[in-house]
């Protein structure tokens, strides 16, 4: 749950009048009784006042190491609450992002922020199969000049400095001294330094893990000498920790919103996806709307002569002739079965010919995959529109079946 409600930190570090007078007067007053007790002449006014000047002392120092220590542990509470802020508002607007390459973006920000020094950053990601490394995201760096690096999970400082274990998060403060290490070239050394408008002279580097497996690691930088610490560190675990649940669940409600919008064999829109689209759908005043049907003649055939797998993979092939040949604005969809739809801008002659281009290239497969189609005008009536395709289609279908039977 975000904090909402911040304390002041007035009330952190301060003591109230009422509670100075009686650290101070108490103290002094057992004293005193004690003293007069003891020393009943002369000498008990010295010892008082060695006293009391030694104890006002003690106290201003006490009170001001106390106060200082306050400080500081509220500026580590703010720090994690930028975290906690910055990693909630990441998960809550997960779904906003339209590609995990602008969630990255925006993660890899906050967290340049939230940590105290840090003026640039990167997120590198892992190739699990290859270790090969791309950075995926920067801040304040030449992303088209560090992805030109080629470099493997082995040749990174994180790599070195845990042993192959890449299990906690580093810290160099001394760029230059740790890539003379290295066994990348001079060239992209070089580039590594001065990606940036200013050199980076330390890094904190955290490895990100997503469900036991490396995903790639977190590095933030700065232009100063000895920027990060022991404090730094544990911002950036609890930071990398969060971020990984952040990308973790971002990726999960990608997959669930896949599932919930795309047909899981062909990969194209399902038809509740397509019925929703169709809502937003904008009409080109230069250009009619044209709804498209198109059914599968010989599916079952397929399926009877070579087993479902035939007929599946024959699903997708006419599906990705669509996708192919149909501009990315368009809207195609399985509509169900065998049955596929489109809402496409024309003009109608290029449809047609689009439409008979994907016939010759489907009946030369082997084996040859057959489809009838029926094409609609969509002006504002879309149940007119499409009884209108759907019979121009059925009425080619048995145009067909009426051929073959001849």
């Amino acid at each position: 749950m975000q904090i909402k409600n911040k304390l002041n930190t007035q009330e952190l570090t301060q003591i109230d009048v009422k509670q100075h007078i009686w650290h101070l007067i108490i103290p002094l007053v057992l004293i005193s009784i004690i003293l007069f007790i003891i020393f009943d002449n002369q000498q008990t006014y010295l010892y008082l006042g060695f006293f009391v000047g030694g104890y006002l002392v003690s106290y201003v120092i006490s009170h001001f190491m106390h106060k200082q220590n306050m400080q500081r542990l509220w500026r580590h509470i703010e720090q994690i609450l930028r975290i906690n802020d910055t990693t909630y508002e990441l998960v809550k607007v997960s779904s906003q992002y339209e590609s995990e390459q602008a969630f990255l973006d925006a993660l890899l920000q906050k967290a340049i922020t939230a940590v105290d020094d840090a003026e640039m950053g990167s997120i590198i990601l892992v190739d699990n199969h290859t270790d090969r490394l791309q950075f995926g995201s920067v801040v304040g760096l030449d992303i088209d000049k560090l992805r030109r690096i080629n470099f493997t999970l082995e040749e990174t400082f994180l790599y070195r400095l845990t042993k192959g274990r890449l299990d906690k998060t580093v810290t160099i403060n001394n760029m230059r001294n740790i890539n003379a290490k290295s066994t990348l070239t001079d060239d992209d050394q070089f580039v590594l330094l001065n990606a940036s408008s200013k050199p980076i002279c330390s890094t904190l580097s955290s490895p990100i893990r997503i469900d036991g497996e490396l995903y790639g690691m977190m590095n933030l930088d700065s232009s100063m000498m000895e920027a990060f610490g022991e404090y730094d560190i544990s911002l950036v675990n609890i930071l990398t920790y969060e971020a990984a649940n952040a990308i973790s669940l971002y990726q999960k409600s990608k997959e669930i919103e896949i599932m919930a919008n795309y047909d899981g064999l062909t990969q194209l829109y399902n038809r509740k996806k397509f019925d929703e689209s169709v809502l937003q759908w904008q009409h080109d005043s230069a250009l009619a709307s044209y709804i498209v049907i198109l059914d599968m003649d010989n599916l079952k055939p397929l399926n009877d002569l070579y087993g479902h797998q035939a007929g599946d993979d024959a699903l997708k092939a006419f599906a990705q002739s669509l996708k192919s040949i149909w501009h990315p604005a368009f809207l195609v969809a399985r509509y169900g079965g065998d049955e596929f739809i489109a809402l496409c801008h024309g003009p109608l002659e290029t449809l047609e010919t689009q439409i008979i281009q994907i016939q010759k290239e489907l009946s030369q497969l082997s084996p040859a995959i057959y489809f009838s189609y029926g094409i609609a005008q969509y002006q504002q009536d879309w149940n007119k529109s499409f009884k209108q395709a759907d019979s121009n289609m059925y009425q080619q279908k048995r145009l067909k079946n009426q051929r073959a039977s001849l």
